[in-house]
């Protein structure tokens, strides 16, 4: 290993384990990163405080759809948001004008901004950028608008469809909501979409082409049509009669995750920029690492080697060792193969301090939100540290011998925490680690 005045050489192996790979680690004079702002709207909460709770306590945001039911569908619950109703907060004309994936952006991004205490003004609109991400995009209005070219001909059909669907209308909008002109764009990694989301607008800020980027996701997916397809493929719980036991992370028992919607943002701050205002900061976004296991679309790596590649190079690019991790957010789907295959991950990363490492699947309570699975757990992530308390895994009765980790089963655990890790890992081979770190200012 060569230490270099800027850079660390880690010599790993090539993925298919052909001849050995350096890497260059950038870790040292980068500017630093910190959350001073965070929105929430999950099937939990609908708030930073809320779902925190709700997490902490093991509160399972799963229920019965009656619409599934109506419709004939395999699967009839999911884990939907509540007490929601974007009526409330956008206009008639926005509300005409947005696909709810829109709609959801928007609602955790207010309170993102409200949180952060930033004001947008002329002077600093061109340092603050926006990176939201969707999985699926505007899916609700392609199928309205299909149905509507099928029903009653192609004069009928929206001209605002494509603006509607396309998945960077979410980070379209919040720019001109915010008066943002910096860096804006949409990332698409499924279910590592929020983290790969996130790690980027860090990446933005660390090469100084933003001092600010508002980052996160939206997902909102829960129709007849995905359901259908997934319950098709296998992927999702079909428990119809125990909604709120069907997520149920490295159990024994598990059948499929859980399909849940929502968003997550936050607001991302250069560290100096943020002491010069007096923000109140959260915790420092510390590390990221991208893989992809170029394996197989759906399925992940039997052994997780992309994933434990990611989580090195999380760990490596904040400056730290497996040891100095306190705890990690794991993917945790609740589905047979990336249980055991995230499990296999993390001891190929941490060896045996992976039997002491506090874990935790927050998805065993909100579901699995896909494209905005990352920017929620990051959330949590953050509040962990914050809170210096671990959320459960819950619906963790029946222990598998292939998951024989610590993953807090059942019951949140206070504990000490310095540094954290979430994962995530999407259909496609899509891999993408955060990690964050306690801020002692």
């Amino acid at each position: 290993m060569e230490k270099l005045s800027n850079s660390l050489f880690v010599e790993g192996r090539h993925p298919r384990g052909v001849s050995p790979v350096h890497r260059r680690i950038h870790f040292v004079n980068k500017r630093r990163v910190v959350v001073t702002g965070m929105g929430i709207l999950c099937p939990i909460g609908n708030s930073v405080e809320e779902a925190w709770e709700n997490a902490a306590n093991g509160i399972s945001g799963a229920e019965h759809v009656p619409t599934f039911e109506e419709q004939g569908l395999k699967v009839t619950f999911a884990a939907n948001v509540k007490n929601y109703d974007p009526a409330s907060f956008l206009s008639r004309r926005d509300l005409r004008r947005t696909d709810p994936i829109t709609q959801m952006a928007i609602f955790a991004s207010r309170q993102a901004m409200d949180d952060s205490g930033l004001e947008v003004t002329e002077e600093n609109g061109d340092r603050f950028g926006v990176l939201c991400g969707t999985g699926i995009g505007g899916i609700q209005t392609l199928l309205e608008g299909l149905l509507k070219y099928i029903e009653e001909g192609h004069s009928t059909v929206s001209p605002l469809l494509l603006p509607m669907m396309l998945p960077d209308s979410p980070a379209g909008k919040l720019a001109i909501d915010f008066g943002l002109r910096g860096p804006n764009m949409s990332i698409s990694t499924a279910c590592a979409t929020g983290n790969n989301s996130i790690g980027e607008a860090f990446e933005i800020i660390r090469r100084d082409a933003a001092d600010v980027m508002l980052a996160g996701s939206a997902e909102a997916a829960l129709l007849g049509l995905t359901m259908a397809s997934l319950a098709n493929m296998g992927a999702i719980s079909q428990r119809n009669d125990d909604p709120k036991g069907a997520s149920r992370p490295f159990s024994a028992d598990r059948d499929g995750f859980v399909v849940g919607e929502g968003a997550a943002m936050l607001v991302l701050e250069e560290l100096e920029h943020a002491k010069a205002r007096g923000a109140r900061i959260y915790a420092e976004l510390s590390g990221y690492g991208s893989t992809c296991d170029a394996f197989h679309i759906t399925a992940p790596q039997e052994n997780g080697e992309g994933a434990q590649q990611a989580m090195r190079l999380a760990i490596q690019s904040a400056g730290l060792t497996p040891d100095d991790i306190s705890y990690i957010n794991a993917h945790g789907t609740s589905t047979s193969l990336n249980d055991v295959s995230e499990t296999k991950a993390i001891k190929g990363v941490f060896g045996d301090y992976a039997y002491r490492v506090p874990i935790s699947s927050t998805k065993s309570m909100t579901g699995h939100l896909m494209g905005s699975a990352g920017s929620v757990e990051a959330v949590f992530t953050v509040m962990a540290l914050v809170k210096q308390f671990i959320p459960p895994t819950i619906n963790l009765n029946v222990p598998d011998p292939e998951c024989d980790l610590n993953y807090t089963p059942n019951v949140g655990a206070a504990a000490d925490l310095k540094h954290a890790i979430s994962n995530s890992l999407g259909f496609g081979g899509h891999n993408a680690v955060l990690t964050f770190s306690r801020y002692d200012a």
